[in-house]
């Protein structure tokens, strides 16, 4: 597997495996209706492409595809995303290190971000502390999920 920056051509992995994970992964916490808001199957990809390629994006290959992606916005860890097949093998934590040591790097004391109730036992062993539950809406549906900070 391989960690490197993400590139234009990685849209349709990355859209892809966004999809698969939030379906596969998230389905203990999040209704049907919920995931279907969240990640619908015809995401707006001109605004997922001006985000990935503004923000700093990573991307872990495996073979012909992708494991997973993940995007630092300033001070904000935007998405974290592993593919469904590729869960438990350290992807995640491999690509927060990475997000975390670029945001040391800019000078960034307090890392933030919005974690889901599937992430959030993930992020909270590793040092993160709740801020505040959130409701968030998504078209018709409302998802909770959980505004969390970190002090580098």
């Amino acid at each position: 597997m391989l960690l490197r920056l993400y590139r234009s051509k990685d849209l349709d992995g990355v859209l892809d495996l966004f999809y698969r994970a939030v379906h596969s992964c998230c389905t203990r916490d999040y209704t049907q209706a919920q995931l279907d808001a969240w990640a619908p199957p015809n995401p707006d990809r001109f605004r997922w492409q001006k985000t990935l390629t503004q923000h700093y994006s990573l991307v872990v290959e495996r073979g012909e595809g992708l494991a997973a992606f993940g995007d630092l916005d300033g001070s904000y860890l935007d998405r974290l995303y592993v593919h469904p097949d590729c869960r438990g093998q350290g992807l995640a934590a491999l690509l927060v290190d990475a997000l975390e040591a670029r945001a040391l790097q800019e000078g960034v004391k307090v890392l933030r971000t919005d974690a889901s109730i599937t992430a959030l036992p993930f992020f909270l062993a590793r040092g993160y502390r709740v801020v505040r539950e959130q409701q968030v809406k998504r078209g018709e549906e409302t998802l909770i999920n959980c505004a969390l900070e970190r002090d580098l």
